[in-house]
């Protein structure tokens, strides 16, 4: 079995603290992400930098997007990324319209999603979805479990290439063991270590531990 990609979610309310972190932790990881909160402090210029900085890295640009997917996912692409991230609760009409510019493009669930409108997402092409425990959900206590591996389980039965991120650490890592996950997304449990490139190289220890 494949061994998943570790992304690092770089969520830094400046991009110069982002971009120390990813100059500590970005050689080990294999996704550098430039999260939600970084992109609409530092805008485009933060996509463009860290593209910079990791030319031969993917580059994932967290928009969330909701609307106007041409024109977010044409502003990701030309700052240098090759990922993106639609929101589940976006339109048919707008995750179509980002495929047409951005290949890479990920859904990512929340809440308004179904397997009837993941079927559609099939049908437009998308291939990659990005199952989400949210910070709020997490700080009100929900902790990952055997529904959420049965989501992921099915989503990947479906073909899609899945990633799971949430309050990810190396604890959770072993509850995949077994299942195909294409990504595993990390945040703070990097980004907020006092060495982020040790804990990069753990979380790469750990993955390899399960997958070979």
């Amino acid at each position: 079995m494949k061994k998943p990609n570790l992304q690092i979610a770089l969520d830094q309310n400046t991009l110069a603290e982002a971009a120390r972190i990813a100059h500590l932790a970005g050689p080990i990881v294999d996704i550098v992400e430039v999260g939600t909160i970084l992109e609409l402090q530092a805008g485009q210029q933060s996509i463009s930098v860290l593209r910079a900085m990791f030319p031969d890295k993917s580059i994932a640009s967290d928009t969330k997007c909701a609307d106007a997917g041409s024109t977010v996912a044409q502003n990701s692409k030309d700052a240098g990324a090759d990922l993106m991230t639609v929101i589940d609760s976006a339109t048919i009409a707008t995750m179509k319209s980002a495929k047409s510019v951005l290949d890479g493009i990920q859904v990512e669930l929340y809440t308004a999603w179904t397997w009837e409108l993941a079927q559609q997402w099939q049908a437009i092409g998308i291939e990659q979805v990005i199952y989400h425990q949210s910070r709020d959900a997490l700080l009100a206590g929900e902790v990952w479990g055997k529904k959420d591996l049965d989501i992921v389980k099915k989503f990947i039965d479906m073909g899609f290439k899945v990633s799971v991120t949430g309050g990810l650490n190396l604890d959770t890592i072993k509850l995949f063991e077994g299942v195909p996950v294409y990504t595993f997304i990390a945040g703070r449990a990097i980004t907020g270590q006092a060495d982020p490139a040790a804990a990069a190289e753990a979380f790469q220890a750990e993955i390899r531990k399960y997958w070979s």
